[in-house]
């Protein structure tokens, strides 16, 4: 197991919780001797802390360890900027769901002591890059860590495109659009929309068809390194838009061509050691426990 000596803090920004959390986390850290690093935006919301602060980048590339705290949004976020780096990542949930953010504030020092100490489990998560082209030239670019969204933008039309996986024509489809996603993105948008919830460990993507004309579409599941392409038909009258992790969007226009491809870098995912997948399933997603089976 690594030692952690040098740690970057990410916050969300605009939340008092986030802020009440981040003073507890900066004074164990300190306290406990560890070198803290500051996000620049992050080190707004603490002032007088009399920390080293950078942007995220470069705390990629000094920290040992970066801790997020936030919801899964603050997250996925982080994972964009910092799966290059190869810096693992570890969420405190300050947010709703929190499929990513697994510590809880309540017990922040206590899990975060055990992490330290080396006592973790981490798991790789891929990402996906979406690359846009207009005539054959790159008008735009997008990583994400749960899912890729063509969809309609301000518009209640439907989309018509063209579906590639490998090369090889899968359909031609008439819908609200389709979203892309990881096997971490399965238990997000993917799943509201029909999707199947895989485990993260999965080497795969779904595709998942937003309210298709036909009901005869449903979601595919691919291998990891395929290559997804859409193209966009030439008769449509709306300007639809890519979307990655809902945080970023590109607009693209009739004859567009959207190929999406697993990033090559991973993101490094920390998590305390009786960390469970099942578990947070059961716990996030309301599955029932302890029914008798009499």
């Amino acid at each position: 197991m690594e030692s952690f000596r040098n740690i970057g803090v990410i916050g969300r920004m605009g939340s008092v919780k986030v802020v009440e959390t981040l003073r507890i986390l900066r004074n164990y850290l300190t306290r406990e001797n560890y070198q803290v690093i500051l996000e620049e935006d992050t080190a707004t919301m603490l002032p007088g802390h009399g920390l080293q602060v950078a942007s995220k980048k470069l705390i990629g590339e000094i920290a040992d360890l970066v801790i997020v705290v936030g919801g899964d949004g603050s997250l996925l976020g982080a994972a964009r900027e910092l799966a290059k780096s190869n810096v693992p990542l570890l969420g405190v949930n300050r947010g709703q769901l929190g499929f990513l953010t697994d510590i809880s504030p309540h017990e922040l020092e206590a899990r975060l002591a055990q992490v330290l100490k080396g006592e973790y489990v981490q798991e790789r998560r891929f990402l996906l890059d979406a690359h846009v082209k207009r005539d054959g030239n790159p008008i735009g670019f997008g990583t994400a860590l749960n899912d890729i969204v063509l969809h309609p933008g301000r518009s209640t039309r439907m989309i018509g495109f063209d579906l590639y996986i490998e090369g090889q024509f899968v359909y031609s489809q008439r819908s609200d659009g389709l979203i892309v996603a990881t096997p971490t993105g399965s238990t997000a948008y993917s799943l509201s929309a029909g999707g199947p919830i895989m485990h993260p460990k999965l080497d795969a993507m779904v595709l998942v068809p937003m309210f298709p004309h036909t009901l005869s579409s449903r979601p595919i599941v691919v291998d990891g390194n395929s290559e997804i392409k859409l193209i966009i038909g030439e008769g449509n009258n709306t300007y639809p838009q890519i979307s990655c992790d809902g945080q970023y969007d590109i607009a693209c226009a009739p004859g567009d061509t959207i190929t999406i491809v697993k990033k090559p870098f991973k993101l490094r995912l920390i998590h305390p050691t009786d960390h469970n997948f099942y578990a947070t399933c059961r716990e996030k997603l309301g599955w029932a426990s302890n029914i008798s089976a009499s």
